[in-house]
């Protein structure tokens, strides 16, 4: 049962808002268009309106590419900022801005089970924009159970998409036990608020983490999961005018 309920916990994170590619068939278009000889990962292209930009789409094209590891997947990742045309007709859209990655993405035994846009508010400065890009992770370990989850924001800075901040780890759940009753999990989540501060232009970030663990045992014929008090800890992401890193001031309670 604490195996069962920890998967359903990763799954019911990660699953929340997602989906392949735009209705109106935009992702398809530009890769047709910009890498006709390329295949496309269609399972885990994006495609997502940019809220509160009317008619500018967030257009993610993950492109398999020869691996250097025969037990391993390569991806190449072009990100687009796309505005379509007021009448919609993506034949007519035009890219915004964008960044080609060469082997952006690896999997191995952990695989990249899903792509999804975060198109929260990230106003990093009264001109400065940012969206993000989450990618989970799923390991394939029945007995050591484990998925992450990681950020990424671009920010676009005229033709060019700019990471600012490089795969942030936002959610990390793993395990080890019996694969019937008996281990132990923990999970860490960490979430990202805007300070009032700025730093080199851009505004800082406060990070909120919690530290969860638990261990299972068998008490009888009973599996008891007993839970550890959570521990949280805050950090500062500050822009050294050309991404984010950590402050070094660290505030646990």
């Amino acid at each position: 049962m604490r195996r069962r309920l920890f998967v359903a916990g990763l799954l019911a994170t990660f699953c929340i808002a997602g989906h392949a590619a735009c209705d109106t068939g935009l992702a398809e278009r530009m890769h047709a268009k910009l890498h006709p000889q390329r295949q496309l990962d269609h399972e885990r292209a994006v495609c997502e309106p940019w809220r509160g930009l009317p008619g500018r789409f967030i257009v993610v094209l993950p492109l398999p590419r020869p691996s250097s590891r025969p037990d391993a997947n390569e991806f190449d990742l072009d990100v687009l900022v796309v505005q379509q045309a007021d009448n919609g007709n993506t034949d007519r859209a035009k890219i915004v801005s964008r960044l080609f990655e060469e082997a952006a993405l690896t999997e191995d035994a952990v695989r990249i089970s899903a792509i999804k846009v975060d198109t929260a508010r990230y106003v990093l400065a009264p001109d400065a924009r940012a969206f993000g890009l989450r990618i989970l992770h799923q390991g394939s370990s029945r007995d050591h159970p484990y998925s992450n989850e990681t950020l990424t924001l671009y920010l676009p800075q005229g033709q060019r998409l700019v990471k600012v901040l490089d795969k942030f780890e936002t959610v990390m759940e793993l395990g080890a036990w019996d694969t019937s009753c008996e281990g132990n999990f923990e999970t860490v989540h960490s979430s990202l608020a805007l300070a009032r501060s700025t730093s080199n232009g851009l505004a800082d970030l406060n990070v909120r983490e919690t530290r969860s663990e638990s261990r299972s045992i068998l008490q009888g014929e009973e599996c008891v999961t007993q839970d550890r008090p959570a521990k949280f800890k805050s950090t500062m992401l500050r822009y050294n005018g050309k991404s984010y890193r950590a402050s070094g001031n660290v505030a646990a309670d």
